[in-house]
């Protein structure tokens, strides 16, 4: 909330008092507009001055400092802390939700989810191009927290990595997709594989389909990318779901210094990609098309995430990120 101050010194300034009765008028109308709410054409009537000279008056308190800015900031909201990110990480944008400090893993991967919701109704254009992560737990607890809009918030929403898994969970991903093109009034693209497959000939393979074909041409075009940071230690979902990778080649993975992922492409704490085998098997959006995209969100929070954010931002794979308090200040103080 931006509120005025009538009065007082102004740090910095050169402030030189005008002539009391210029000074005495210039004060009176300040607080007449600022304080009292009176309208412009009625300060002008009370004063029996032109209303052009009201709003010259307004302006000059504002220049000399008799009329200062402040904003105060609203319970719940961590701008302070926001902005300390946004210049550590050289980010866009974060969005810092309030949590319980003894909240569990459930209860912060739904403040964060909220989080996420309220920033995505609040900034998207109705024109965006959406990309969106198939398995993250985080993202459907923003699902289920949107409302639907009235007017379209985007023109499409499309899958970055394979949708298909194990029948039992695989609801999970087109839920996601779905709900999300719904409430954003944007049509769905899904993709019709799994996020892992077997070899790199069957990857090429499924690459070659039409219906993949198509899929990858929309990544290339995405105004905006919407995207959980997963830990190489995956949730339930992902597990159950056949896309998250074996006990074995996890180890592999954390032999090279792999902290997180995005989409299943993994990277170290510099952020850097764990290339090899693993990520030659994997359908999601290629690194460098991803990195194209302008706006791209992080959704994650708590501990067990601590690593893997911090190696997101700094490979550039986020450059903007909503996350919890907690998170926040662990981010800062490391």
């Amino acid at each position: 909330m931006v509120a005025p101050v009538i009065g007082g010194d102004v740090p910095g300034t050169s402030y030189t008092p005008p002539l009391d009765g210029q000074l005495r008028l210039m004060t009176k109308v300040a607080r007449m507009y600022h304080e009292h709410g009176a309208r412009q054409a009625d300060i002008a009537l009370a004063l029996n001055i032109s209303q052009a000279k009201v709003s010259r008056l307004l302006k000059r308190a504002a220049s000399v400092g008799i009329v200062r800015t402040t904003v105060t900031v609203a319970p719940g909201l961590y701008a302070e802390v926001e902005e300390q990110l946004e210049e550590r990480y050289g980010l866009a944008e974060a969005v810092v939700v309030d949590v319980d400090p003894d909240a569990d893993e459930r209860e912060t991967i739904a403040a964060v989810g909220a989080g996420a919701a309220a920033y995505l109704e609040a900034t998207l254009s109705g024109s965006d191009r959406i990309g969106v992560s198939s398995w993250s737990q985080t993202l459907l607890a923003m699902v289920d927290r949107m409302r639907p809009s009235s007017s379209p918030r985007a023109s499409e929403v499309v899958q970055l990595l394979g949708g298909i898994g194990v029948p039992e969970v695989q609801g999970h991903s087109h839920r996601l997709l779905g709900e999300l093109a719904r409430m954003l009034g944007a049509a769905p693209i899904y993709v019709h594989a799994p996020g892992i497959v077997a070899g790199r000939d069957i990857r090429d393979s499924l690459l070659e389909g039409a219906g993949m074909q198509d899929v990858a041409r929309r990544w290339q075009h995405l105004t905006m990318a919407v995207m959980g940071i997963g830990g190489i230690e995956p949730s339930d979902v992902l597990s159950e779901s056949g896309n998250a990778f074996p006990a074995d080649e996890r180890r592999v993975l954390l032999d090279d210094g792999a902290v997180g992922d995005i989409c299943h492409r993994v990277f170290r704490a510099d952020g850097s990609v764990v290339r090899g085998e693993l990520d030659d098997r994997i359908i999601a959006i290629p690194v460098e098309d991803l990195l194209r995209v302008p706006r791209r969100l992080g959704v994650a929070g708590g501990d067990r995430k601590i690593a893997a954010i911090r190696g997101a931002m700094a490979g550039g794979w986020v450059n903007a990120l909503v996350t919890d308090l907690s998170t926040a200040e662990r981010l800062l103080a490391g």
